[in-house]
């Protein structure tokens, strides 16, 4: 997942949240606010964490033909990683 979307769905976040997060936008890649930049690389950290800790384990397709269920594995591996979640081995 790109960064923008990683920073719009934090910002999502905060407009919910009982805070008051009134920021200026970021100017880059970097918050003008010291304390929201702080808390955006906090919220990055913690955000990669929690995508290395996802593996999926994909399903088995075992009433398939060999290469259809090769293009499947393939097509739900690929999408998964799109999302920057890993595929268990």
């Amino acid at each position: 997942m790109d960064t923008n979307k990683m920073r719009e769905m934090r910002e999502a976040f905060e407009r919910t949240n009982s805070r008051d997060h009134r920021r200026q936008p970021p100017k880059g890649n970097n918050y003008i606010d010291p304390m929201a930049q702080a808390d955006w690389e906090s919220f990055q950290k913690g955000w990669q964490a929690s995508r290395e800790a996802v593996a999926v384990e994909l399903p088995k397709f075992d009433d398939y033909p060999a290469s259809m269920e090769r293009d499947m594995r393939e097509s739900l591996r690929s999408a998964i990683e799109a999302q920057g979640l890993k595929v268990a081995p």
